[in-house]
Order: structure tokens, then C-alpha cells, then sequence
């Protein structure tokens, strides 16, 4: 339960730290726009059941397959999908980090 919510916490602080330091002249719409790529979860929906604590979404659900990661550093490098890119790249990274808590905790 813990990891869950710290899980969440860091979907929307690190966004928004990424934003204010990278990106401090357009904070809100940089925030905004990394926050909206959290509808790559979306893909969650697909799955049975959708929310499973101890699953690792990192190439299990569609959107969070590595070939589709490198479509994500992609618009990452361009200018006009830089914010799109990184907010998910900054996504999956939060995931992998999450499932090698989840690892780590059944060790």
C-alpha cells in the first residue's frame, strides 16, 4: 500500500520538478502537459485485473513496451514533442523504479 502511494506522489512530483527546473518560463503548461501523458495508463484497462499491486507494468501492458520507450525518447529529442517525450520518459522510469521496488521487497 505504501509504495502505491508513494508510487503516485512521485507521478505528479517529479513531473512538476522536472517542469519548474527545466522548464521554469512555462511551468504550468510543461506540469500540465507531462501530467497528461498519465493516460498512457490507459493501457492498464486492457489488463485482467486491471490493477494488480504486485504486477510490473514495464512490458507487460502496450504502452509500456521497450520498443514503444524509444518512440517515447524520440519526441523527447524533438522541440515541439519535448514535453509529451519526457513526460514519458520520466513515466516509465517511475514504473521501472516501482518494479524493482516490488524485486527487491520479495527478496
Amino acid at each position: 500500500m505504501i509504495r502505491a502511494v508513494i508510487h503516485l506522489l512521485l507521478h505528479v512530483s517529479v513531473p512538476a520538478a522536472v517542469a519548474r527546473t527545466f522548464f521554469a518560463q512555462r511551468f504550468r503548461l510543461a506540469w500540465l502537459v507531462m501530467m497528461a501523458t498519465m493516460l498512457v495508463d490507459l493501457d492498464h484497462l486492457l489488463a485482467n485485473p486491471v490493477y494488480d499491486p504486485d504486477r510490473c507494468s514495464i512490458g507487460f501492458h502496450p504502452l509500456h513496451q521497450y520498443p514503444i520507450m524509444i518512440v517515447y525518447v524520440a519526441l523527447a529529442a524533438w522541440p515541439k514533442t519535448r514535453l509529451i517525450g519526457v513526460g514519458l520518459v520520466i513515466h516509465m522510469l517511475l514504473d521501472g523504479f516501482d518494479c524493482l521496488w516490488m524485486q527487491y521487497e520479495r527478496t
